[in-house]
């Protein structure tokens, strides 16, 4: 049986944008670097951390974004993820 993911780790870059969000896709597929693209175009005060969230469990973000990150592997980025903030783009560090 599986273990229940309890707790994630994410980094996230917020934009205002589809298209912005869809920039970012492209730079990160090209290899840049997630930490360096969150500092320079996040609008979310996490940009300072290079996106990082730190550790959440479940029903502490907006739905969306929780759903994305729960369901995303360790290391794996997400496309675009709509919420009331913008559009979101995630990296899940760690699960636990």
């Amino acid at each position: 049986m599986a273990r229940e993911i309890k707790k994630v780790r994410a980094r996230h870059i917020l934009v205002s944008t589809i298209r912005d969000a869809n920039m970012i896709l492209e730079k990160l597929e090209e290899g840049a670097n997630f930490t360096a693209l969150a500092k320079a175009y996040s609008k979310c005060p996490s940009k300072k951390r290079g996106g990082d969230m730190g550790w959440f469990e479940r029903g502490k973000m907006a739905k969306p974004f929780e759903e994305a990150a729960f369901s995303l592997e360790k290391g794996e980025t997400s496309g675009p993820v709509r919420t009331q903030f913008g559009y979101h783009i995630i990296r899940v560090m760690k699960k636990r």
